[in-house]
C-alpha cells in the first residue's frame, strides 16, 4: 500500500523521491511537516496530492496579517433560530490541513494550531472537540522574504516533526514537468489508493518497529551532545528525542524493515532537529545549524551491532 501510495503521488509531483519519502515518513509517524521554499516549487500541489491519495478531507488557510484564531478553529455563535450557542468548526477539522505561508500570521493566529498538532483535539468556550484521524499539517513558509511575517517561536517549531526544503528541480525533472502539465491537471484525475483506515493501522504498526537499546543509547548521546554544545544555546528537548525515535520506526517500516539501524539515525536527524535547536550568539556568526549537526554526527561514536529482532 506505502508502494502504492509512493507512485500516486509521484504521478502528479515530478520528481524529488527523497521529499516525498519524508513526507510519507511524517504522515506514518504521525508528525507534521514545515515546508520552507521560495514560491512555485509545488509545496500546495504536493499537500493536494497527499490528500487525494488517502481519500481524506483537505482543507488550506492562507494565513495573512488579518486572519484571526478563529478562523483557523472555528467560533461560538447564537443561533436564533433554536435560541442556542453553537460551534461552528474551523477548516483545522479535517484530515490534511495546508497551512500556507504560516509565517505571514500573527503570533495569537500561530499560537491557535499549537494544540490541534500537538493533542489533536479543538477547545472552544471549554468544549474540547478531537480531530479527525489522522491529522496531518503541512505548513509553508518562504524563508527568503522577511516582509510582513512573523518569525515561528520555538514552541510552534518544536510541534513539527520535519522541515523541508523541496528544491527546484533538475532540467530534466522541469522538462518532464512541462509535458505533463502542458494539456492536462493530473490532480484532476488522481484517485485515491490508501484509506484513512489503513493509514491509522500502519500508524500503529509502526510504533512495533524495533529499536534497540545500542540505538537508543547513541540517539541520547546525540541529544546530550546538542545540549553540551559550545556553538548551541538551547539543546535538544525530550520531545525532539521522542521525535526522532518515531521517525526512524516509520522510515524503517518505509524501507521494510522491522528493525532501525544508524543510518535511519543519520538520514532523519536534520530534517528532525535542525530546527529545534537554537545556536549561540558565537555559533550563529561562525557556522550553521546544518554543519553543527553534521560535526556532532561525526564526534559522537556509532553503535557496530544492532539488534534485528
Amino acid at each position: 500500500m506505502i508502494h502504492k501510495l509512493k507512485e500516486n503521488i509521484s504521478s502528479v509531483f515530478v520528481g524529488k523521491e527523497n521529499v516525498i519519502d519524508l513526507l510519507i515518513v511524517s504522515l506514518l509517524a504521525d508528525g507534521h511537516v514545515l515546508l520552507e521554499d521560495v514560491p512555485g516549487t509545488g509545496k500546495t500541489l504536493l499537500a493536494k496530492t497527499i490528500a487525494k491519495s488517502i481519500g481524506g478531507q483537505f482543507s488550506r488557510v492562507q494565513f495573512t496579517p488579518d486572519v484571526l484564531p478563529s478562523d483557523v478553529t472555528g467560533i461560538e455563535y447564537f443561533n436564533p433560530k433554536i435560541s442556542e450557542f453553537e460551534l461552528r468548526l474551523g477548516p483545522v477539522m479535517t484530515n490534511l490541513l495546508l497551512a500556507d505561508e504560516i509565517n505571514r500570521a500573527m503570533p495569537r493566529t500561530q499560537s491557535s494550531l499549537l494544540e490541534a498538532m500537538e493533542e489533536r483535539q479543538v477547545t472552544l468556550e471549554k468544549q474540547s472537540t478531537p480531530l479527525p484521524k489522522p491529522f496531518f499539517v503541512i505548513a509553508t513558509q518562504n524563508p527568503i522574504e522577511s516582509q510582513g511575517t512573523f518569525p515561528l517561536p520555538d514552541a510552534q517549531l518544536d510541534r513539527f516533526l520535519m522541515t523541508i526544503s523541496i528544491g527546484y528541480p533538475t532540467p530534466e525533472e522541469e522538462l518532464q514537468m512541462m509535458r505533463r502539465f502542458r494539456k492536462n491537471k493530473p490532480l484532476d484525475e488522481l484517485h485515491s489508493v490508501i484509506s484513512l483506515e489503513d493509514i491509522i493501522q500502519i500508524q500503529n504498526k509502526v510504533k512495533d518497529v524495533h529499536v534497540s537499546e545500542p540505538l537508543e543509547s547513541y540517539i541520547i548521546k546525540l541529544a546530550n551532545a546538542t545540549r553540551n554544545h559550545d556553538f548551541i544555546a538551547n539543546g535538544i528537548s525530550p520531545r525532539g528525542t521522542l521525535a526522532l525515535v518515531r521517525g526512524i520506526q516509520a522510515l524503517a517500516f518505509l524501507r521494510n524493515r522491522e528493525f532501525c539501524t544508524p543510518e535511519d539515525v543519520q538520514f532523519l536527524l536534520s530534517y528532525i532537529w535542525k530546527h529545534r535547536i537554537i545556536l549561540s550568539m558565537e555559533g550563529a556568526l561562525r557556522t550553521t545549524k546544518q554543519e553543527t549537526i553534521e560535526k556532532i554526527l561525526q564526534e559522537v561514536d556509532v553503535p557496530v551491532e544492532i539488534e534485528q529482532t
